[in-house]
């Protein structure tokens, strides 16, 4: 009984091993099949990205990297570019004709802002004159009508103007002068981008010179011609003044503002 035990045994366990073996070779089968799905699908997307415009770029990276080698000294106030390989005719003359080219973009720039403030100055200007122009005009039409509180209000309304049209001009000369400066600049900057050979920076530069001096060439004639107005008004009141002081007794005459009597 005891031996028919035994064997009963050794055959359960028998049975039981070769389960088991054959439950671990089909998972190991399952892993292959896997593995060789994944390896597959990885040489897909390989083929798939040599043949992109991406990887195309990738692979001339190293090439556009030797090419664009160029190493750069700088010292403390010019900038010397040796180069180890000819890239895109980096020559001496075209370095210059680059830092020319710079030049003239900064000194148009300094042209522009400095015509701008001289601009506006004028335009000021030739208002505040207007508004002075108009005052004494006022004053005319009201010679011998007004009492003398009322003449010294309005004379002194006159003074302020004129402090006004001083200081006005003194803001005109001082931006004049900054843009007599970058006039000269622009010239000198056209003259060395055409020697160094940018013609279009050169011929850029004389353009926005030319429509500068025309600009501030025209708000001159403004302010020109209101001076010109103004000294027209001044000799009109001095008529008018002597009309008036004729047709009244010399007693009257105290009653004239002393501002008014005195030359400007």
């Amino acid at each position: 009984m005891q031996a028919f035990r035994n064997c009963g045994l050794c055959a359960s366990g028998t049975l039981l091993k070769g389960r088991t073996d054959f439950l671990a070779a089909r998972r190991n089968m399952a892993v292959l099949r896997l593995s060789a799905a994944c390896v597959q699908l990885l040489k897909d997307k390989a083929n798939l990205f040599c043949r992109s415009p991406v990887h195309q770029r990738l692979l001339r990276l190293p090439e556009v990297a030797r090419s664009k080698t160029v190493a750069f000294s700088v010292s403390s106030s010019l900038c010397a570019v040796p180069f180890t390989q000819q890239v895109e005719n980096l020559s001496h003359e075209s370095l210059i004709r680059r830092a020319s080219c710079l030049v003239t973009d900064s000194a148009n720039t300094y042209l522009s802002q400095t015509t701008l403030a001289l601009v506006d100055a004028l335009t000021q200007y030739a208002k505040a004159l207007h508004t002075l122009i108009a005052l004494q005009k006022r004053y005319i039409t009201s010679i011998g009508k007004l009492t003398p509180a009322e003449e010294d209000s309005i004379w002194q309304v006159i003074i302020g103007q004129r402090v006004e049209v001083s200081d006005r001009l003194e803001e005109c000369r001082r931006f004049e002068s900054n843009w007599i400066n970058a006039i000269n600049i622009c010239e000198l900057s056209a003259e060395a981008a055409y020697n160094s050979g940018a013609e279009h920076a050169c011929t850029a530069t004389k353009t926005n010179l030319q429509v500068a001096q025309c600009k501030v060439e025209e708000l001159r004639m403004i302010s020109k011609e209101a001076e010109k107005k103004l000294a027209e008004t001044k000799a009109e009141e001095i008529q008018r003044m002597a009309e008036y002081a004729s047709s009244i007794d010399i007693s009257d005459l105290e009653d004239i503002p002393e501002a008014y009597l005195r030359e400007d």
